[in-house]
């Protein structure tokens, strides 16, 4: 038994240095090829013509050895490139569509997700770079819904395969953690807690994981940013104006209403244990369901079981935290808290159909005034445009709903009636993730949860986050033709302390039509 395993310990060696050698050969022909180009054009940069010094070689040369299954299609395919377009393209006609566990080459990097300590939990590994993809412990990419754009940068040649980032100054503008929550693998499942520390807490892991030179380091990149910045909107001049707000200086800049804020962008890092065991579904249905309906988009969902982290394609969120950051986790100090949902067409455009854009700008402003008063308010804005239902269905639910309401024919009792003729659900937002990052802020409780939302209510509650008081948008902040939404979502069970319609009453709620 002894000699067998020795045999296989050697065979596995020879297996790593073999590849190490393609490896080393393969970035000297890229680096040769490179000089060409550049002789040959006069200047270092991208040929258009140039042939590559090693028929076909390409800039993606194949990685590890692949079974028949995981290969791209024969060269009589219609499919395959021919060595003159790999030149061009830069990319290589073999393609690895799926890879397997213990496949000859693959060695994840150790990943035991909630573990407290970062270097013993281990980064989250995702690129398919030469130096990273066969230390990769996550599904996916970086950017979510953007990293759409940066395939077609690669593939337009408008970004070069071998940048790296340079991360000088950018560390993190103020310090964050860690809290005890970062340990727990049931409180954070959505996002990567050590995000924003990556390119230092893991410096030694980036420089050494990969082997001896001349093998570049691992290239891992940072899933959450954090910086400082002022805030600018119209609302809020009037807000100073009207007495609402008093400049003070430090939150409250000057009399146009300027605030200081500081600011933490997002991206979605699913622990997918968790989120299947957040939702009350198992793991293989959750990563079938995730395969299937994005159109076979991610084959290691189910060829790599052992990998645990898939980084979706989808928006993240950013937090704008008012006052001092550490007051977000000191029990003893007052928070004001407004999570907010995307809706391009009210926050950004201002459409007066839905009370988006007000209960916005009021919750800045009551956060403001928390932080004032020795406190701390946080604003956290999610990517989820039409209650995550997207954009292009929101705007084809408003021609059955919206334009039903101008011309005459809607009632605020078929609002959500309308919305699930169109999307088969009322709301896809699902907030059981969403207190998650709520867990990485360390906030252990909430003073004032300025929404009027039962989901997101009882997801943090669930989450074992007090709420102490509920504030709904005041009647003054309400535009007339929100009203239909407003009354609906109430008689739906959104928070109140006013009136709550009876169902004829709600019939009787009409917003305006198109020639008003």
């Amino acid at each position: 038994m002894d000699e067998v395993r020795d045999a296989l310990k050697a065979i596995a060696q020879g297996q790593n240095q073999l590849l190490s050698a393609v490896d080393s050969v393969s970035q000297r022909v890229s680096k040769l090829e490179k000089g060409q180009e550049a002789t040959e054009n006069g200047a270092p940069g991208r040929s258009a013509t140039a042939t590559p010094l090693v028929a076909g070689y390409s800039k993606t040369p194949p990685l590890m050895p692949a079974d028949a299954g995981s290969q791209s299609p024969p060269s009589s395919s219609p499919l395959s490139l021919s060595t003159a377009a790999e030149a061009q393209s830069g990319f290589t006609s073999r393609i690895i569509l799926t890879t397997y566990p213990k496949q000859i080459g693959i060695k994840p990097l150790p990943m035991e997700w909630g573990h407290p300590d970062p270097i013993k939990r281990g980064p989250v590994t995702v690129l398919r770079t030469a130096s990273t993809v066969r230390r990769r412990n996550a599904i996916g990419a970086h950017g979510g819904s953007y990293s759409i754009y940066y395939a077609l940068a690669m593939a337009s040649k408008e970004l070069d395969a071998d940048h790296r980032p340079d991360f000088t100054n950018t560390e993190p503008a103020v310090n964050i953690g860690p809290f005890p929550q970062w340990g727990d693998k049931k409180k954070i499942v959505a996002m990567d807690p050590w995000g924003h520390q990556v390119p230092w807490l893991f410096k030694d892991t980036m420089e050494t994981e990969n082997g001896m030179p001349p093998h570049p380091p691992l290239d891992l990149r940072p899933t959450i940013a954090v910086t400082k910045a002022h805030m600018k909107l119209p609302e809020l001049e009037e807000s100073v104006r009207s007495g609402r707000l008093v400049p003070d200086g430090k939150v409250c800049i000057n009399s146009t209403g300027e605030l200081a804020v500081t600011k933490f962008a997002v991206e979605p890092v699913w622990y997918l244990p968790g989120v299947a065991e957040r939702f009350g579904i198992d793991e293989g249905t959750l990563r079938r369901s995730l395969f299937e309906h994005t159109g076979g988009m991610y084959p290691e969902l189910i060829t790599r079981g052992d990998i645990k982290v898939f980084m979706p394609p989808i928006g993240g969120l950013t937090v704008y935290v008012f006052g001092d950051p550490a007051n977000m986790s000191d029990p003893s100090k007052r928070l004001a808290l407004r999570i907010h949902d995307e809706c391009n067409g009210s926050d950004v455009f201002g459409s007066d159909i839905c009370t988006c854009r007000p209960y916005l700008i009021f919750g800045i402003e009551e956060a403001v005034k928390e932080a004032q008063n020795g406190g701390s308010g946080v604003v956290i804005y999610f990517r989820k445009e039409g209650r995550a239902l997207g954009e292009v269905t929101k705007v084809r639910e408003s021609a059955v709903v919206y334009n039903a309401r101008k011309r005459g024919e809607d009632r605020a009792s078929d609002y959500f009636k309308r919305t699930e003729n169109i999307a088969g659900v009322k709301d896809m937002r699902f907030q059981a993730l969403m207190p998650d990052i709520l867990h990485w802020l360390g906030i252990t409780k909430i003073d004032r949860m300025l929404s009027m939302s039962n989901m997101k209510h009882d997801a943090i509650v669930g989450q074992g986050i007090p709420i102490h008081e509920r504030v709904e948008l005041p009647e003054s902040w309400i535009p007339a033709d929100s009203r239909v939404e407003i009354d609906a979502k109430i008689t739906a069970g959104y928070f109140t302390t006013g009136h709550r319609m009876t169902a004829d009453e709600l019939k009787a709620v009409q917003g305006r039509i198109w020639e008003e």
